[in-house]
């Protein structure tokens, strides 16, 4: 299919995101760095590769080890930073005029329309002929997000799991005792409501309505329900199970325990946990450069493993994992395929690990990640213990949405959530019956 008969069907899907995995709640902008100059002996020394990311956390980072490889292959790399909402716009935009970067993040929200459009370069054969890339050393969850009829169409970049943010001071302040990791999330509601104050100066917990993967999915697996099935024909969302782990986030709500939706809508919960506002917030392992690099969190913030159902026992984290792809029509498909194989190889994945940069998707290079900030990440690992993969389908982006703007009606009140739920799975429903036409 031609680049732009595929944009007729691209442009079809809504391009506001929720919170998702893996830096999208990240920092973005234009900034970009280049890489070492250095020539290669085999000639691809002019060679230029345009490389584009949405967090700028990972940037520094990002860089360092392409300016290895650059002292491996002689190969430049030009990396630009793309905030998380104008990413996806800039992607579809270069795709409509031919012009994508030669190498970006795909992210499972929209792997599987710009995989079936022909918009990704196929790395099947070069995936088996390399002595780099073996899929037996990756979760296998995170290859199948970027595999499509068969067709292998991005490397796993990273992993990443769910862990529960804690202000120290707060607690001191209120005399209570640090979470462990023997937690429910009976305790989180306990502790929020004791550490929420009456001035609206300070809520005992945070979680918006479009903050599924970090937040309320993982209640959701905890209490034995689910998001959509496994052929992904249903949604889960009214499912009993489902509902009343729901409404534990109702109750949140009701009790006050969260900051207004208006706060949150302006504010992510990372800028609320960094600026003193919040006591407790499950975030992603992306968030830990900036957190490491915050003077407010770095100080008084810590993380455990997130709380387990009282009901269960269950202690679930939602996963996902960026890979690295290359455009169909880049004009430097081996150049920009040797990136992606370095990229995703042993050597430059522990060293993702060990700058911190993110947990990595080679098995057994997350370790060092662990080590790399003076916070307690080995609870981000544990939580690899029991991990679901982010729910996906087609069509993720228009349901995920349409669900963050009906969970708003909840949070503002005007809406229960047994009823925000019944509409959630109505309309998750209609957009895969659509996917199956």
């Amino acid at each position: 299919m031609k680049f732009r008969k595929a944009m007729a069907l691209l442009l079809t899907g809504a391009m506001v995101f929720t919170m998702a995995g893996c830096g999208s709640s990240g920092s973005g902008d234009s900034s970009s760095g280049d890489s070492s100059d250095k020539k290669s002996e085999s000639g691809s020394g002019d060679v230029e590769l345009s490389v584009t990311i949405w967090d700028s956390n990972q940037e520094p980072g990002l860089t360092e080890i392409m300016n290895d490889f650059t002292e491996k292959t002689g190969i430049k790399t030009k990396v630009s930073v793309v905030k998380w909402d104008e990413y996806w716009t800039l992607l579809e935009s270069g795709a409509s005029g031919g012009s994508l970067p030669d190498v970006f993040w795909m992210h499972s929200n929209e792997s599987q329309r710009y995989m079936s459009n022909d918009m990704l370069l196929d790395l099947t054969d070069k995936i088996a002929e390399s002595s780099e890339i073996d899929p037996a050393n990756y979760p296998e969850d995170i290859w199948g997000l970027y595999t499509y009829d068969d067709k292998y169409y991005a490397v796993p970049k990273d992993i990443d799991t769910i862990a529960l943010w804690y202000n120290k001071k707060m607690f001191d302040e209120a005399g209570l005792e640090y979470p462990t990791a023997d937690w429910t999330w009976d305790d989180v509601t306990e502790a929020a409501k004791k550490l929420t104050k009456d001035d609206g100066s300070q809520y005992g917990l945070c979680l918006r309505n479009d903050n599924n993967q970090a937040g309320y999915y993982n209640l959701i697996y905890d209490n034995g329900g689910y998001i959509i099935n496994d052929d992904k024909t249903k949604s889960g969302m009214d499912d009993p199970k489902t509902v009343e782990a729901m409404e534990m986030l109702e109750g949140w709500i009701k009790d006050g325990v969260l900051p207004p939706i208006e706060t949150m809508s302006e504010n992510g919960e990372d800028v609320l946990l960094e600026s003193g506002k919040v006591a407790m917030v499950p975030q992603g392992s992306w968030m830990i450069a900036a957190f490491r690099d915050n003077e407010y969190t770095a100080e008084n913030c810590d993380c455990v493993e997130l709380p387990k159902s009282a009901t269960t026992g269950r202690r679930a984290s939602l996963y996902n994992g960026l890979g690295w792809a290359a455009a169909a029509n880049t004009e430097h498909p081996e150049e920009a395929w040797q990136l992606i194989e370095y990229l995703g190889s042993k050597e430059a994945q522990e060293k993702q690990a060990e700058l911190g940069v993110t947990m990595s998707a080679y098995t057994g290079t997350s370790e060092a990640w662990a080590k790399s900030a003076n916070f307690n990440l080995q609870a981000y690992i544990n939580m690899m213990d029991d991990m679901e993969i982010r729910p996906y389908s087609r069509s993720t982006v228009t349901w995920e949405n349409k669900n963050s703007e009906i969970l708003k009606s909840v949070y503002s009140g005007d809406k229960t959530m047994a009823d925000a739920c019944k509409e959630m799975a109505e309309q998750m429903n209609e957009s895969l019956a659509e996917e199956q036409q």
